[in-house]
């Protein structure tokens, strides 16, 4: 059978994502899909997505439906009355993928013992969730960008629509598509940018260059590497990465784990992925806050960690480092 990885090189962008421990029947579903759905978008009326969704995802996700537990099909999108096809027809894919989150979130919070039917009920919801998501991204091979009564908005709707480079906010470009009652005036070959959101804009509409465009350019390669473990410890909660440094893998271990976030709220953790380097939240920060939730005083703390000098640090720098901790990067006992 074809692995995900050679699935990937051999679709591109029209790859979907599984993931691993999903329902073999959903699964294989999602397999067609993908294949299949090249010419499909929401937007075209030759080839409707709503249409391929009954045909190919439906009948598994209702067999999948009927091998849970009861109180499992109050977390599964869908009904016995209201398929998912039509759900998602009904609320909108963008809508949709809000409502699978929020059911997922509550399954997370109330019922997962991590067992291996929640493993799988987890896994299989996240795959539901990554075909939405790109339902909802999907354009048409060929489009125009135009306004809710047909009139042309002047752009081509083919560019690139995702989230600012620096951050989890909407490009400029991504906020105009979405609001269909725009149109594109003389100042917008600087507004709608493929790259940046309205704070990351590299100039102010003065002309003058953007500080938090600077701060973010200076940044970039910590919040590449905040991104990627957080991404990795959100996919893998139960067991903290792999880096090399033992308590900075305890920190996100036990920061995510606090959290009900998913890897498929992608906005949600590059947002924290920025706001941990703006706060400067350093890996010397980290390990104080592991050693100080493991129990030790700042005394302690200090012999265990070096500073720049390679000297073990104060009982002052060290209160002094914790004290600049914001409340969100905590960690709970």
């Amino acid at each position: 059978m074809e692995s995900e990885e050679q699935a990937k090189k051999r679709l591109g962008n029209y790859y979907i994502a599984i993931w691993n421990g999903c329902d073999p029947d959903i699964a294989s579903a999602i397999r067609q899909f993908r294949d299949s759905w090249k010419p499909y978008s929401a937007a075209s009326r030759r080839y409707p997505i709503h249409r391929l969704i009954p045909e190919l995802i439906d009948p598994a996700v209702t067999a999948y439906r009927e091998t849970l537990p009861p109180d499992y099909l109050v977390h599964m999108p869908g009904s016995t009355e209201v398929s998912f096809s039509e759900m998602a027809q009904l609320v909108g894919f963008d809508a949709a993928v809000r409502l699978q989150r929020h059911l997922l979130r509550a399954f997370i919070k109330t019922k997962d013992q991590q067992t291996k039917t929640d493993q799988r009920f987890i896994a299989t919801h996240e795959s539901l969730i990554e075909l939405v998501q790109d339902c909802a991204c999907k354009q048409p091979v060929k489009s125009s960008m135009r306004c809710i009564n047909g009139t042309s908005r002047g752009l081509n709707d083919k560019r690139r629509h995702s989230f600012c480079r620096f951050c989890g906010s909407p490009t400029t470009l991504t906020s105009f598509s979405d609001n269909k009652s725009q149109l594109r005036g003389s100042n917008d070959v600087l507004r709608l940018s493929n790259l940046y959101c309205t704070n990351h804009q590299p100039k102010l509409p003065n002309g003058a260059w953007n500080p938090l465009y600077k701060q973010a350019t200076r940044s970039i390669a910590q919040f590449d590497i905040e991104l990627e473990r957080i991404n990795k410890q959100c996919a893998n909660r139960s067991r903290p990465l792999m880096s090399g440094d033992k308590l900075v893998d305890q920190y996100f271990l036990y920061l995510m784990l606090g959290k009900t976030l998913q890897p498929a709220d992608k906005a949600e953790l590059r947002n924290l992925a920025r706001r941990m380097v703006d706060s400067k939240l350093s890996d010397t920060k980290k390990k104080m806050l592991v050693l100080k939730r493991d129990g030790f005083n700042q005394t302690e703390i200090g012999k265990q960690i070096l500073n720049a000098k390679q000297q073990p640090m104060t009982r002052q720098a060290v209160s002094k480092a914790l004290a600049s901790v914001r409340k969100e990067f905590l960690l709970g006992t």
